[in-house]
């Protein structure tokens, strides 16, 4: 059986303003008229029945969760009580998946805000990861690079073919412009997608190999849920899991890991200008998502609810919601972050 895990516990600062703390960018309708948990949910379906399907997310987001994805049963919601990374929230899920489905079932982990244009590609890619899971593989996906991207980490490929994939070699960090361009050169470096397939007894026992100070902390969890039950309050307990990426704390150190190449339209839409990549463009490639009219204008993005103007202006990222007004080069849009921390500094949590 496969089981689809959906990580929803990001907050999204990258896309500031319309992205916000009580309304990440998982639950927002930036791609199309559906939010993006919702997309990756309906995406979702051609694997998994939904009361097969989770979702892990803090405690704050559960309710956004039950708004955007109301068939989901609410007990399919993994709940944190705070965000720690992904190792301990995979962890935790796969803890509570193993409470009622079997060891050699397959998780099927994947984040709640990427784009995937080709959805046959992509289950085919989930299939051939299944087989490789079934011999006790850790499965993650390489995404062939369009460009030499600065803003992902990338996953170099070793030469032993395992199945319909490749040995993983190693992990690269994100590197800076002269980097990516020799990774791509070389022709086995692939985007690191972040999505993960494994059967649930082996990465039980990778974290218990690896990460035993986190498999400690789940045997804490483990032994409270069986005298409390599964809405126990895991707070003290969870504190004390490293907050560690998975790819850090176990795919790096793990010796049975691959990686499937693919090539279907995948995007993180890491910010404003990523998701300016993928949306339609008018002749002058610019990308407006409301009334307008424009002069001598080009390759600018506007997101408003109100009619706009642009008159001989390039490369910006225009973004108008009730209370915060956003204007930025398209190439320095990432910078909202630095906008975001400013304003935590300043204590003005309004605009939050």
């Amino acid at each position: 059986m496969l089981i689809p895990l959906i990580m929803a516990g990001g907050s999204g600062t990258r896309f500031w303003p319309e992205s916000r703390e009580k309304n990440p960018k998982q639950y927002l309708k930036i791609v199309s008229d559906k939010s993006m948990i919702r997309m990756t949910l309906d995406r979702l379906s051609h694997l998994a029945k939904c009361e097969d399907s989770y979702v892990v997310t803090s405690s704050a987001q559960a309710v956004l969760v039950k708004r955007e994805l109301p068939d989901l049963p609410e007990r399919n919601i993994v709940i944190e009580p705070f965000g720690m990374n992904t190792a301990p929230a995979i962890a935790l899920s796969a803890l509570f998946l193993s409470r009622k489905y079997k060891g050699d079932d397959i998780m099927v982990v994947l984040p709640s805000d990427h784009v995937i244009k080709d959805t046959d590609s992509f289950i085919g890619s989930i299939h051939k990861a299944e087989a490789l899971a079934r011999d006790g593989y850790l499965v993650t996906f390489g995404v062939k690079p369009e460009y030499p991207a600065t803003g992902y980490g990338y996953i170099e490929a070793g030469k032993k073919k395992i199945g319909d994939g490749l040995e993983m070699a190693s992990f690269k960090e994100k590197p800076d412009h002269d980097k990516a361009v020799k990774l791509c050169e070389m022709g086995n470096y692939y985007w690191n997608s972040g999505m993960f397939v494994w059967r649930l007894d082996s990465i039980l026992d990778a974290y218990r190999k690896l990460v035993p100070e986190l498999h400690n902390v789940l045997e804490e969890i483990s032994a409270k849920w069986d005298s409390k039950g599964l809405s126990a309050d895991i707070s003290a307990e969870y504190s004390k899991m490293p907050k560690l990426p998975v790819d850090i704390g176990i795919m790096e150190k793990s010796d049975r890991r691959a990686v499937i190449p693919v090539d279907y339209g995948w995007s993180d839409v890491g910010g404003w200008r990523a998701l300016m990549d993928i949306l339609d463009h008018d002749k002058d490639g610019n990308a407006i998502l409301c009334e307008s009219e424009t002069l001598g204008s080009k390759s600018n993005y506007v997101r408003s609810k109100k009619m706009v103007a642009l008159i001989d202006v390039e490369d910006l990222v225009i973004v108008d919601t009730p209370d915060v007004l956003l204007v930025a080069s398209k190439d320095s849009s990432e910078k909202v972050r630095d906008i975001v921390r400013r304003l935590g500094e300043k204590g003005l949590k309004k605009y939050l």
